[in-house]
């Protein structure tokens, strides 16, 4: 089978397309064909190994994908042929995978292989961040960093499909019409984000700040909170991470929180079975919906991961491994 591998930390020169013998199956996992493989910012930190988790070399990149059961043990409640997406600890951007069958989750009809593929990293890490750490309440508002990217675009859909108040912040008019396209209920500027904030909501703020960026615009979030508002701090997509003067957590009752989804698995790893009871009815019905992402074929996996370096992508993006 084909697979893309890491085979020096020098950044996404350092993958390479190569020939790998199928995983085995030991009747104990789950055989799946994937179709496409989801690209995440995670992925270019493990490029240059300054992702918190380092992989030895060569390795094998990604962790989600999506694609069709091949064999399945008895009593999983999965069968050949069935479409479904992966977590695939092991590295997803390989046209196989052989993965434990509680990483396994069935697709509704609705869902195609390449939106399936980008669905579980970003939509699983927008639900912990909303549901478990925030403990967002109804007729909430949702304040949105970097709406556009992978982790943006996942946050208006999941606010959205949850009743809750989304203002989308961008960078471009076009990152705008993608968060309009996403179901952003309002879209601001980065540049003075805080007052716009204010004057949308009446100056009482937002209740939840969701930010995968970092940087210099930590403290305005902070300053863009309603009283018992909450910051949850998904990344650092824009290299800085920031710091906080916490007397400022006492002014209005707020919190600043950490949002580290794959830490969290980790430790309580029946979690994302707890998560997909919420997510795939309101998948089924339409009321959550998953954008098609921007496919990369698997020679142009360098490519994809630049498109995250230099932030020029928008949505999520993919890398197809079959024809």
């Amino acid at each position: 089978m084909q697979a893309v591998q890491l085979t020096e930390a020098t950044g996404p020169d350092g993958v390479r397309l190569v020939d790998l013998p199928e995983p085995d199956a030991d009747g104990l996992v789950v055989v799946v064909d994937l179709h496409a493989a989801g690209v995440s910012f995670p992925d270019l930190l493990q490029t240059t190994a300054s992702y918190q988790v380092v992989r030895p070399l060569p390795s094998v990149l990604g962790v989600e994908g999506a694609g069709t059961v091949r064999t399945a043990p008895a009593g999983s409640g999965l069968s050949p042929g069935q479409r479904v997406a992966v977590l695939a600890t092991g590295g997803a951007w390989q046209q196989t995978v052989a993965v434990d069958p509680k990483s396994v989750f069935p697709l509704p009809d609705s869902v195609s292989l390449t939106a399936g593929a980008g669905f579980l990293m970003n939509y699983l890490t927008v639900h912990f961040a909303l549901d478990e750490r925030a403990r967002y309440r109804a007729g909430e508002t949702v304040l949105v960093h970097g709406a556009a990217g992978g982790v943006g675009v996942a946050a208006l859909q999941v606010a959205a499909a949850l009743g809750l108040e989304t203002i989308a912040v961008v960078s471009t008019e076009e990152k705008a019409a993608v968060a309009k396209a996403n179901r952003a209920t309002h879209t601001v500027a980065v540049e003075g984000f805080k007052d716009r904030v204010l004057e949308l909501t009446g100056g009482r703020g937002v209740d939840i700040v969701l930010d995968p960026v970092g940087g210099d615009r930590f403290t305005d979030s902070l300053r863009s909170l309603a009283p018992n508002g909450r910051v949850v701090v998904l990344g650092f997509t824009g290299g800085e991470i920031p710091t906080v003067k916490v007397n400022r957590l006492l002014l209005k009752n707020i919190s600043a929180l950490g949002a580290g989804w794959g830490e969290y698995v980790r430790t309580f790893p029946g979690y994302t079975a707890q998560q997909w009871a919420q997510l795939e009815p309101l998948l089924r019905s339409g009321a959550l919906q998953i954008p098609e992402p921007t496919v990369h074929p698997m020679t142009h996996a360098a490519e994809a991961l630049r498109s995250l370096a230099h932030r020029s992508a928008t949505g999520k993006v993919a890398l197809a491994l079959r024809p």
